[in-house]
């Protein structure tokens, strides 16, 4: 749904960018349906939900850069990502995860940072305070969780919608 969900936004020069190896697959998934380059950000963590960027790894000065995170928390890993991706010119940045966690002031830091959407899934319910409605878009797993009861009644493949 989050590659539909961009795919119709038919955004040009854009890049997949993994914040951490961990989330590479993922974001080589969504860069080959997408049909458009990957980058990924090489960093450490010298403490728990601290995270310290080193290096980008792929091209995205002038770029349309997409964040593919599978939970946003604290919005530190994501944040430190923008920070870099600003500093080496890409151009515009959206971010999108599955499960948006957002604890502590995540919300307020997205906000007020340089990224133009955060694209969620209502896996955890969200409440959106006033003035982050606009940066935040949450998309429905309910057609996604229905067509799978549909599949399960109808003895048909529940994995295959999952296979972006």
């Amino acid at each position: 749904m989050i590659v539909d969900y961009f795919r119709k936004k038919n955004l040009d020069n854009l890049v997949v960018l993994s914040p951490d190896v961990g989330g590479l697959r993922r974001a080589r998934t969504y860069a080959r349906v997408l049909r458009v380059p990957l980058a990924i950000v090489d960093k450490r963590r010298p403490v728990v939900n601290e995270a310290e960027v080193i290096n980008i790894v792929g091209e995205v000065r002038g770029k349309q850069i997409l964040i593919i995170d599978d939970m946003i928390d604290t919005g530190g890993t994501l944040l430190a990502a923008v920070d870099i991706l600003m500093e080496n010119g890409a151009d515009t940045i959206y971010a999108a995860c599955t499960h948006p966690v957002f604890s502590g002031n995540a919300l307020q830091k997205l906000r007020k940072s340089p990224v133009k959407e955060v694209v969620v899934t209502d896996t955890i319910p969200l409440s959106l305070r006033e003035g982050n409605e606009n940066k935040v878009k949450v998309l429905s797993v309910a057609p996604l969780l229905g067509e799978a009861i549909k599949r399960i009644h109808q003895n048909m493949s529940v994995s295959s919608l999952f296979n972006i």
